[in-house]
Order: C-alpha cells, then sequence, then structure tokens
C-alpha cells in the first residue's frame, strides 16, 4: 500500500449513506422532542427503498408545542400513546449509524438532537461522516453565480430546492418521506456537482 492511500478519500458510492429525518416538537436543539424518525439508506449510489426503518416516538411530556407538532406532521396522538420511547427508539439509529455516513438536510437541529438523545441513552457517539444536502446546495449556488452574477439564489428548502433541481413533489412533513426526498435531492447534486468522493461531500 502506498503511504498515500491513507489520504485517499474513498469513493461515497462504496459507503452505505443513510438519510435520516427527524420530525421534532420545536427547533430549539436543547429542548426539541423526539416525535418520528425515518432513515433510508443509499447503497452502491442507489436508493435502497425495501431497507427503510420508520419509528413513531412518544413524547415524554405532552405541551402545547407537542400538541401542535402532532398537528402539523399529522400525526394521531393514540398512535403517539402506543409508541416506544426515545430510550428505545435511538440504540436503533446509532446501530444504523456505525454502519455508514449519515445523509440530512439542515444538520443544525436534527444532528444537535440526535447527539443530545444518545448521550442520554449513555451511548457513544457513532461519528459518522456527515453529508448536509443544504452545504452541497450553498456550495452549487456559489458556483452558479460565478457564471451568473445576476441569478436568483438556490432556495434551500427542502421541496423548493428538489423542485429547482427538477425532482417531483414528496409527502412533506413526514419523517420517512422526507429522508427519501433528502436522498433523491443528494443523488441529484451529487450528479449535478461531479462529487465521487467523501472529500468532495464535506
Amino acid at each position: 500500500m502506498s503511504p498515500f492511500d491513507w489520504f485517499r478519500s474513498p469513493p461515497w458510492r462504496e459507503a452505505t449513506i443513510w438519510a435520516l429525518d427527524l420530525e421534532t416538537t420545536g427547533l430549539d436543539p436543547k429542548s426539541a422532542q423526539i416525535l418520528s424518525v425515518g432513515m433510508v439508506p443509499i447503497r452502491e449510489g442507489t436508493i435502497r427503498w425495501g431497507e427503510r426503518w420508520y419509528s413513531l416516538v412518544r413524547p415524554e411530556a405532552v405541551d402545547q408545542a407537542t400538541t401542535d407538532a402532532i398537528r402539523v406532521h399529522e400525526i394521531l396522538p393514540d398512535e403517539l400513546a402506543e409508541a416506544p420511547a426515545v430510550d428505545e427508539v435511538v440504540p436503533r439509529i446509532a446501530e444504523r449509524l456505525r454502519e455508514g455516513a449519515l445523509l440530512v438536510h439542515w444538520r443544525t437541529l436534527d444532528v444537535a438532537v440526535l447527539r443530545r438523545e444518545i448521550a442520554r441513552a449513555e451511548l457513544d457517539w457513532p461519528r459518522p461522516r456527515i453529508v448536509d444536502t443544504a452545504d452541497l446546495l450553498a456550495r452549487l449556488d456559489r458556483r452558479r453565480r460565478l457564471i451568473e452574477p445576476h441569478a436568483e439564489a438556490l432556495p434551500t428548502q427542502l421541496r423548493a430546492a428538489r423542485e429547482a433541481l427538477g425532482l417531483p413533489p414528496h409527502l412533506e412533513h413526514h419523517a420517512l418521506h422526507d429522508a427519501q426526498a433528502t436522498a433523491e435531492l443528494f443523488l441529484a447534486l451529487a450528479a449535478r456537482m461531479h462529487l465521487r468522493t467523501f472529500r468532495q461531500l464535506r
């Protein structure tokens, strides 16, 4: 093995990438509770819908913010009451993240909440590579503006970003479908930007 192989960034297509979305009770990473989680793997550059995973999560406390969030995400209170607690769900998320990279759209909330809950469950953070489609969109937008300085900025909201890249509408505010939508957006961005290695995904 050449010494330079240690510095070679592996092709992302050779790894498993788990697209993840959390539906939460709010936007504050310190207090938001997880209501549902959806995960969809990308293997060998292909979305493996058959290996998807979804779970509702029973909130520890039900306040007005929780009630409002349940309404937005169209989750029935009875469904949440019968759902597993967060400490039952978090190990299953961590298990998947030990297998591969983590793909999210806007890491600020989801990754922070996930790290908090994994630590609270007294589990080690799996230390996955983290890929954020919002970051990739910002990079694509900067490239585009070098060629078209007066072009409108690319939208960063998931639905609008997908539309800008020619992807069809999806069922919003549902963790599993948002995870799939993020995976599709990533593949479109990777193709558009000719991204081949993990180093290029930073």
